[in-house]
């Protein structure tokens, strides 16, 4: 199991590791579209974007639904 965190990178690599590009993208994107500019920030982990990422595609997603 050691030997897997290793060759693909363990649990703090990857919260620490910056957001992606498309993450990026994808994020302000969003945000613009759920009238929250300030859920953009260009220098979130790669997993606080993923986590915004989601919680506005649910917002939109239930703004659509009424």
């Amino acid at each position: 199991m050691a030997t897997a965190a290793v060759k693909y990178g363990g649990v703090r690599e990857r919260i620490e590791a910056q957001m992606t590009r498309a993450q990026a993208l994808r994020l302000r994107s969003l945000a613009e579209e759920a009238y929250q500019p300030s859920q953009y920030a260009g220098d979130l982990t790669f997993e606080e974007a993923e986590r915004r990422i989601n919680v506005l595609k649910a917002e939109i997603a239930l703004a659509d639904s009424f």
